[in-house]
């Protein structure tokens, strides 16, 4: 711009600007920033909306997870439950295991005086037995209440879960694996085994015992009684 009296403008005076015009600068500027927001915007692409399988498949998951903590929580409650009923029920085990060598040894004093023994004693001494008696069924008293039960199997069939074999014995008049002899009685505390009851258990007689129990009616031996076997035996004479 050159003034009226041709002379070119100042720095000062291009510089200088009217009260309410905007510099030329900034007007740059705003341009710019202007056009940058315009072109972000355009370049934003709109968020995708779910689809229904989309939305379908997220609820089945969420739906898994919630059963399978359900599930959990009631597997820990069953099992707290359980340990609890097994503390109420077991929880005297150990210490009824303890106590049983106290019934064997009342059960042992009093198998150890026969009826005539009782009979020619006099009746201190009879009083005395007769208390280690009662003594006996009070204390299986206070264990029926609690759950403790004496095994006592004899003329049963053997049971490997609630009997342990000491020795077989060979018996006629019994089946084979019928206990018929008690050496100790057993105890079950519920339905847990405290202690088994050990036995003797019957089995079939040998060929050589029963040979001679046959109804009155022997059969001859398959071979002389002098006879052994892998020994030759002279019949010439």
């Amino acid at each position: 711009m050159i003034a009226d009296d041709g002379r070119e403008p100042t720095t000062e005076q291009q510089t200088a600007q009217a009260p309410g015009e905007p510099a030329a600068a900034d007007t740059a500027a705003n341009d710019a920033a202007n056009d940058g927001d315009g072109g972000r915007s355009d370049e934003a692409a709109p968020a995708a909306e779910p689809t229904i399988e989309t939305l379908a498949a997220e609820n089945a998951e969420l739906r898994d997870r919630l059963l399978r903590a359900l599930a959990d929580l009631d597997n820990a409650r069953k099992r707290a439950e359980r340990e609890r009923e097994d503390a109420a029920r077991y929880g005297i085990a150990a210490f009824a295991r303890d106590v049983l060598s106290i019934g064997d040894n009342l059960a042992r004093a009093i198998g150890a005086v026969d009826d005539a023994t009782r009979n020619s004693v006099d009746e201190a001494v009879r009083n005395l037995i007769v208390g280690i008696e009662m003594t006996e069924r009070e204390m299986l008293n206070v264990f029926e209440r609690h759950g403790i039960r004496r095994i006592d199997p004899r003329g049963d069939r053997f049971d490997p879960n609630l009997h342990q074999a000491m020795f077989e014995v060979e018996r006629a008049d019994a089946a084979p694996g019928t206990v018929v002899e008690v050496v100790q009685p057993g105890y079950v505390i519920h339905e847990r085994v405290l202690r088994p009851a050990m036995v003797g258990v019957a089995k079939a007689p040998s060929a050589a015992a029963s040979g001679g129990s046959g109804g009155g009616q022997q059969t001859a031996p398959d071979r002389a009684p002098s006879e052994t076997v892998g020994q030759n035996v002279d019949r010439s004479a």
